[in-house]
Order: structure tokens, then sequence, then C-alpha cells
């Protein structure tokens, strides 16, 4: 299966320039994955690029898990992640992302120096 990279993933979500809209639609049509890496890299780049809040981040993960085209990797992990994040949106959805993965990995806890991070579970400030 071919796999997608965080532009295409933003070219879906914000739907802001047409012609690599329809470029990224056609080339998922046939199905597509998407690494948990571009996913996290497209919230960074909705927030800090559009200005879109957590709320409107975490309808964009959820959209894409909902994407009949797209296979996102680990959905399970994606899933708890995006849980995480509506609980504790300060986090943003990747340091819930790593917690996530360190979890289902059995390798926690998490070091951080991030305060906010810190105070998860799983994660431990450094």
């Amino acid at each position: 299966m071919r796999a997608v990279d965080t532009n295409v993933l933003v070219r879906l979500i914000t739907r802001d320039d047409l012609h690599q809209m329809n470029a990224a639609e056609a080339f998922v049509a046939p199905g597509a994955w998407v690494p948990q890496l571009a996913l996290a890299e497209a919230t960074r780049v909705l927030e800090a690029v559009y200005d879109r809040k957590p709320a409107e981040i975490a309808t964009a993960v959820e959209m894409l898990l909902h994407h009949r085209n797209l296979t996102v990797q680990d959905e399970d992990i994606v899933r708890a992640a995006l849980a995480d994040f509506r609980s504790k949106p300060r986090l943003g959805f990747p340091g819930c992302l790593m917690i996530a993965v360190a979890r289902k990995a059995g390798h926690l806890p998490l070091g951080t120096f991030d305060r906010d991070l810190g105070k998860r579970p799983g994660a431990e400030r450094l």
C-alpha cells in the first residue's frame, strides 16, 4: 500500500489549495497508509500555521481515522492518544502520541522536561 506524508494530510484536512487537494484525493483514492509521524507533524502544522484550536485538531485526527481510503498506523495507539489529547489538550497531540506509543511498547516511563506532559500517567518529568 502507498503511504502519505504530512503535506498530503494537511491538504486533505484544510482543502485550501484546490490543485493540491485534488492531487491528494486522487493519490489516496486506491488506499493509502498514514504513518504516525506524518500524523503528528500534521497536527503541529494545523496548530502553528493554521492556528487551529485543540478541538479542531482532534476533529481532524478523527476524520483521518474514519477516512474510507486511509489506514492509520497502529490505529489503536492513535485512538488512545486522541482520547488523552481530548482530555488534556495542553499536552499537544504529539506528546499524547508519544506516551501511547511508549505504553504499548512497554517502555515507560517516558522521560520529559515538559511540565504538563510530565504529570501524565506513564511520563516522568526530569
